[in-house]
């Protein structure tokens, strides 16, 4: 029985994973063109400014519990047709948990729009993958003067199926129980499972540095916080779907056709719902299409906006 504590006890410290500083992973996670500016709202937001400045200007708003980083192999393919704009959400990434403590699409939406009036531009594309993609739609219905475009890649903003197996960490998030341990009880081998569950290809396309990064990021101090405030409050948003047909941006829909945390079962309801979108499925992407097939995604982008923006 002493035998049995002890390795139980020995199991759960290794379990347990602690918080990192901000100032611990900058050094680790910045580029050359990464900046750190100080909103009105008092949040301090990680950005990167990438691209063709004399191009128009995309806004790449990333998905749950990733960083702008996830963005990186679609800078690569556009660098020279766009300038790329992308930032750490609240509670996300560098940019970390905010004073507010409000993780809400609104409030994202909001502080998106913060971010883009750093700029004087007229008006924006909006990319947004997963959660990203709700606060885009969100984006795009309150200030509809200010978007140009909307490229959605598996996107949130439908009303989803309760009953639905989950994948990895999502399928934990419904439970409160679960969601207060994982304040403390992150395990690395957690977030591998999830990464390998949202991709088609999980052997081609995971690799350790990309776990390290999500793991280690996910534990900037206040990020666990504000990530189960975010979970815990999901149910209390009001839904998108309702408002679908008041999107008026042209909208590019992207979709991997194995999806396994947002089924493309809602990406061909949505495209019925946003008049006048275009839906491109993929049959070998999962959950992040523009990262395991980039420059698929580039072309289609690409083409999509040529006529979305040049086209009178």
């Amino acid at each position: 029985m002493i035998g049995l504590f002890v390795v139980l006890l020995l199991f759960s410290s290794l379990m347990i994973a602690t918080d990192l500083t901000k100032q611990e992973l900058i050094g680790k996670y910045i580029n050359e063109k990464s900046f750190f500016y100080f909103l009105p709202s008092g949040a301090e937001v990680h950005i990167r400014d990438q691209g063709n400045k004399d191009k128009p200007p995309v806004f790449l708003l990333h998905g749950s519990n990733a960083s702008l980083h996830t963005w990186e192999p679609l800078v690569a393919q556009l660098k020279d047709d766009y300038r790329l704009i992308s930032f750490d959400l609240p509670g996300h990434g560098l940019t970390g948990a905010t004073s507010q403590e409000d993780y809400s699409n609104i409030a994202m939406a909001n502080f998106t729009r913060e971010v883009i009036e750093l700029y004087d531009f007229k008006s924006v594309t909006l990319v947004g993958n997963s959660m990203g993609g709700g606060v885009a739609l969100r984006y795009a219905l309150m200030y509809p003067r200010e978007v140009d475009a909307l490229v959605l890649v598996s996107s949130g903003g439908m009303e989803r199926d309760e009953d639905v197996p989950s994948v990895g960490a999502f399928a934990l998030v419904g439970s409160d129980i679960a969601l207060r341990l994982m304040r403390y009880f992150t395990p690395r081998f957690l977030v591998a499972n999830t990464l390998e569950g949202v991709v088609a290809d999980p052997d081609s396309f995971v690799t350790d540095e990309m776990i390290t990064r999500y793991w280690e990021l996910l534990r900037m101090a206040g990020s666990r916080d504000a990530s189960i405030k975010r979970f815990s409050e999901a149910n209390l948003e009001p839904s998108l779907e309702p408002l679908l047909r008041a999107v008026d941006p042209a909208t590019l829909l992207i979709w991997g056709s194995q999806d396994r945390l947002i089924d493309p079962k809602y990406g061909i309801a949505m495209n019925t719902l946003i008049i006048g979108s275009l839906l491109k499925l993929y049959p070998q992407a999962g959950h992040l299409a523009h990262e395991e097939m980039p420059e698929q995604t580039a072309a289609d982008i690409r083409a999509f906006l040529d006529r979305a923006l040049y086209t009178e």
